[in-house]
């Protein structure tokens, strides 16, 4: 016997046709949380890939919202786009995709969140004062504790940001059949590191004070 039933998003993602890595189920839910990203929210996303993150970002921001992707590759673009709409059924209305490298700078401003998805996410950080809004969150996916590091350091170097973190999300299940409860033998261990910062309107005086907005 079966049953056919619509795949959630975290199914289809972890399925849907892909040429690079992706930022996975678990830590996508968990960087919308830490960069609180919300309906109506314009939240830049850079790396793009085959757009995974993109499907959560939109579902995340709403009709309301919009999601503008920098992607240098184009048949990267291409790919995002087909599982976008393979999973809506439609057009998104509200996705914009640049065939852009954001290390050269950014063509948008008004921007209420940032994702970043990319090798040297620390590169992106001069440019955003004056494009994100004062109070926006940054969030960036690295595979390597040594760049999460990069960017912790570099956001704290420039006294722009506040609220620095990095988190690893892991994910056990649990094996439950009458009496036999236990761990699942196999687990989601590492698959990246999630590292958020706020800005703020202006480096600090020394010995100064700033709340976030």
């Amino acid at each position: 016997m079966f049953t056919a039933v619509r795949p959630r998003l975290m199914d289809y993602v972890l399925e849907m046709p892909r040429k690079s890595g992706i930022v996975y189920p678990k830590d996508a839910a968990h960087l919308l949380s830490w960069a609180d990203i919300a309906p109506g929210h314009r939240v830049l996303e850079s790396g793009v890939g085959s757009g995974a993150l993109t499907l959560a970002l939109l579902r995340a921001v709403g009709e309301r919202g919009q999601v503008v992707g920098y992607e240098e590759r184009a048949d990267f673009i291409k790919l995002a786009l087909s599982n976008v709409h393979a999973f809506t059924g439609a057009q998104a209305g509200n996705l914009l995709l640049r065939e852009r490298d954001i290390y050269a700078g950014l063509v948008d401003s008004d921007i209420d969140r940032v994702v970043l998805d990319l090798a040297e996410p620390w590169q992106v950080l001069p440019h955003l004062p004056g494009a994100l809004r004062s109070g926006g969150w940054v969030a960036a996916y690295t595979p390597s504790i040594i760049q999460a590091s990069q960017f912790v350091e570099a956001a704290r170097a420039t006294q722009q940001y506040v609220q620095v973190e990095t988190h690893e999300v892991l994910i056990r299940g649990w094996h439950i059949d009458g009496l036999a409860v236990r761990p699942e033998q196999q687990m989601v261990g590492h698959t990246g590191f999630v590292s958020v910062a706020r800005l703020i309107c202006a480096a600090p005086e020394r010995g100064s004070q700033v709340q976030p907005a």
